[in-house]
C-alpha cells in the first residue's frame, strides 16, 4: 500500500491516472498532456507501473498503458475499512 500512496501523491500520477480511465494511451498520447520532459513521464509511469495501478502492454512498436482495476477496488477496501470503525 506505502507504493500506492507515493504514486497517488503527486498531481502527474493523478492526471495520467485520470487521462486512463476515459482509454488506453501510449506514452506519445500522455505526453501531449504535459509540459514535463520524456524522461520525467518515464519516471512518474514507473512509479505507477510500481504501484501495480497501471499494466504497461506493448502493441507493435509502441508501449500502451491502462488502469489496473483491482488495485483500485483494494485500496478502495482499505480505506472503507478504515474509515467505517
Amino acid at each position: 500500500m506505502d507504493g500506492v500512496f507515493k504514486a497517488l501523491s503527486d498531481p502527474n500520477r493523478r492526471e495520467i491516472l485520470n487521462l486512463l480511465k476515459k482509454k488506453d494511451l501510449s506514452v506519445t498520447e500522455i505526453q501531449r498532456h504535459f509540459k514535463i520532459t520524456g524522461p520525467s513521464l518515464s519516471h512518474h509511469l514507473d512509479i505507477l507501473k510500481r504501484a501495480n495501478l497501471v499494466i504497461a502492454e506493448r502493441r507493435g512498436q509502441f508501449i500502451f498503458y491502462s488502469l489496473n482495476i483491482s488495485v483500485f477496488e483494494e485500496t478502495l477496501k482499505m480505506f472503507i475499512k478504515l474509515f467505517s470503525k
